[in-house]
C-alpha cells in the first residue's frame, strides 16, 4: 500500500469502530498517526491497540459535541504526534426514527448537535491550534446520501446530513487555499449503525443495488482516504456520493 500518509497526523472522531476505525486503519496502513476519538473508553482501547497502539495511535473518549472533549482530544493529538493534517468528522447518531412532522424538538436539536454543530466546532477547534499551518490540510465530513433527497422515516438525520453537505461546501470556500474540505456520501454500509437498514433482508436490499451489494467500511475508508491525500490536491468543496450505483435507479441506498 502506498504510504500517502507518511508523517501526516489525522484526528478521527467516532474511531472506536464501523466506518471510523476502518478510515482510521486505512490511514495508518498508509503510513499516518491517529488520535482516535469515541464515547466509550473500552471500546476505543480496543481499538488503539488494534491500529497499532502506542507510537502510532492513541485515543481520548468523551462525546463529540463536549467542548471540553474536542480541546482535550486536539491537545493530545498534538502532545502526542507534534502536529495536525487531517481531520475526519465521521461522528453522527440516529436516534429519531419516523416522520419528521411531530418529532420531539429536543431530539432533532440533539441529531443537529451531534451531526452537524460539532462537526463545524471540530474544524474551528483544528484550525486554531494548527491545522493548515502545514501544507497539505485535509478535513473529510462523513454525510450520508440521506442528505442528498428525502427518505421515509429519517428525516431528521437526513436533514442534518444534508446541512453537513452544505457546511462542507461553506467550508471549503472560507478556508481555500490552505484547508481543503470535502465529504463523502455513503448509502448503506454493513456496520453496527446500520444493521436495522439489513438485518435478515440483505439479499433484498443488496438487489436495489446495480454493483449487486451494500457497502462494507473499507470502502468508505478508501474514498475519504482519497480525498484527504495529496491525490485531492484540486478537489474541495465536493461530496462524494458511494452507493453501488443505487442513485442510478432513484433510491437512496
Amino acid at each position: 500500500m502506498s504510504q500517502r500518509f507518511a508523517g501526516k497526523v489525522a484526528i478521527v472522531t467516532g474511531g472506536s469502530r464501523g466506518i471510523g476505525l476502518a478510515v482510521a486503519a486505512r490511514l495508518v496502513a498508509e503510513g499516518a498517526k491517529v488520535c482516535v476519538t469515541a464515547r466509550k473508553p473500552d471500546p476505543l482501547a480496543a481499538a488503539v491497540a488494534e491500529l497499532g497502539g502506542a507510537g502510532v495511535a492513541v485515543g481520548v473518549a468523551g462525546r463529540a459535541d463536549d467542548p471540553e472533549h474536542r480541546e482535550n482530544a486536539v491537545r493530545t493529538a498534538l502532545e502526542t504526534f507534534g502536529q495536525i493534517d487531517v481531520l475526519i468528522n465521521n461522528t453522527g447518531i440516529n436516534p429519531v426514527y419516523g416522520p419528521m412532522s411531530g418529532t420531539d424538538v429536543g431530539a432533532a436539536a440533539k441529531v443537529f448537535d451531534v451531526n452537524v454543530i460539532a462537526a463545524l466546532s471540530w474544524t474551528e477547534e483544528v484550525r486554531k491550534l494548527g491545522l493548515g499551518d502545514r501544507d497539505g490540510a485535509a478535513i473529510v465530513n462523513v454525510a450520508s446520501v440521506a442528505g442528498l433527497r428525502p427518505a421515509p422515516g429519517i428525516g431528521v438525520y437526513g436533514a442534518s446530513k444534508a446541512a453537513l453537505i452544505h457546511v462542507t461546501a461553506q467550508l471549503a470556500l472560507e478556508l481555500a487555499p490552505r484547508i481543503r474540505v470535502n465529504a463523502v456520501a455513503p448509502a448503506v454500509v454493513k456496520t453496527r449503525f446500520a444493521v436495522a437498514l439489513y438485518e435478515g433482508r440483505e439479499a433484498e436490499v443488496s438487489a436495489g443495488y446495480p454493483l449487486g451489494r451494500l457497502g462494507v467500511p473499507e470502502d468508505v475508508a478508501a474514498a475519504v482516504a482519497f480525498l484527504a491525500s495529496d491525490d485531492a490536491s484540486w478537489i474541495t468543496g465536493q461530496t462524494l456520493t458511494l452507493d453501488g450505483g443505487s442513485g442510478l435507479l432513484g433510491g437512496i441506498g
